[in-house]
């Protein structure tokens, strides 16, 4: 393939894409301040602001913004959970055409940072969805948002750098921190407000959502897999929220260097043990796990006779069964092997 033919491969790529690519607007309520002024002389950074708060009175304000695609006729949209996350905030799509919608969160993932948020409105125009399971080291990808809240539909290229990564990255403005596996590593240049944002190859289908950027670094973007988010987008479809299955566990992956480290009998499993927050638990009271007669400090070895590996997570294997099934634990409890039953539930 000559140099034309790939960057026309790319461009029609884009062509593709671009006109369901939005710009997702986050406003909030804030206290109306009037008769605001400054100190410009100071000599540190920015000025001390002044100023007083009207009695009562709020004004609409733009506090954030990121990016999304619509990927069904009858505007659903997929972005990140993170884009969307405050429950306070109201949400605007912006059209490449410049049309506004207001749009409403339908779902957001419990486990993944997946987001579906839907506008009124018919004959939209989609992307197609592509399979990150068939990506390869090297393949070009291409990245479409909304770079820094302000440039829609800005366009990057790049190559598939890593395949399945693990991350945590701050969720929102609270704090909390979200882990991710098995993500995509790019070297496409990934800004704040492309979140959210389709992830393309030279077929023009989406392939991943681009969800993260390590600060401090360059070439270095992630991207939640899209296979991740078809299963959402049935969900959705079928019963108008995203289903997870959910077992109750707090645990820690094993390897080779905690077994050492810890005297432990196994090298890979899933060590059920509290976090460090005040006041967690090991095994939430109720769940099904607690129903089937998990302890702390079990260690779990299989599920449902599949082996938990080194290179696995726990939460990875729970993904393929579907709410209401009934899974069997293999579990190392100090010097016995136990076979446990649970029946999984909905995540709320």
């Amino acid at each position: 393939m000559t140099p034309n033919e790939y960057d026309k491969l790319a461009i029609d790529s884009v062509k593709k894409v671009a006109p369901s690519v939005v710009s997702i607007v986050i406003s909030k309520y804030l206290p109306k301040i009037k008769g605001v002024y400054g100190m410009p002389a100071l000599p540190f950074g920015n000025p001390f602001m002044f100023g007083d708060v009207e009695g009562g009175e709020k004004e609409k304000v733009k506090v954030g913004g990121g990016s999304g695609f619509i990927v069904h006729p009858d505007g659903l949209i997929l972005t990140n959970k993170h884009v969307v996350f405050d429950t306070d905030a109201e949400y605007t799509v912006l059209m490449i055409d410049g049309e506004e919608y207001p749009a409403k969160v339908l779902s957001r993932d419990p486990i993944n940072d997946i987001a579906v948020i839907k506008i009124n409105a018919k004959g939209l125009p989609t992307v197609r969805l592509g399979n990150s399971g068939k990506l390869e080291l090297g393949q070009t990808v291409i990245a479409i948002g909304n770079a820094l809240g302000m440039f829609s539909n800005t366009v990057s290229k790049g190559i598939i750098s890593g395949l399945s990564r693990s991350i945590s990255a701050a969720l929102g403005t609270g704090g909390e921190m979200e882990h991710l596996r098995g993500v995509l590593q790019t070297d496409v240049a990934i800004n704040q407000g492309n979140s959210g944002g389709p992830l393309i190859n030279l077929d023009g289908e989406a392939v991943g959502i681009n969800t993260a950027i390590i600060f401090g670094a360059q070439n270095i973007g992630f991207s939640i897999p899209i296979n991740w988010a078809k299963q959402d987008l049935e969900d959705i479809i079928k019963h108008g929220r995203i289903i997870k299955p959910f077992v109750g566990l707090n645990y820690v992956m094993l390897d080779k260097k905690l077994q050492k480290q810890y005297t432990l009998p196994v090298g890979a499993g899933a060590l059920v043990v509290r976090d460090h927050r005040p006041g967690a638990e090991a095994i939430v009271p109720g769940s099904p796990a607690d129903k089937a007669g998990v302890k702390e400090n079990d260690i779990i070895v299989e599920l449902n006779g599949e082996k938990v590996l080194e290179d696995m997570d726990l939460r990875d294997l729970l993904q393929k069964y579907l709410v209401g099934s009934e899974i069997e634990l293999t579990v190392l409890r100090k010097d016995k092997n136990l076979k446990l039953k649970a029946t999984l539930e909905e995540r709320k």
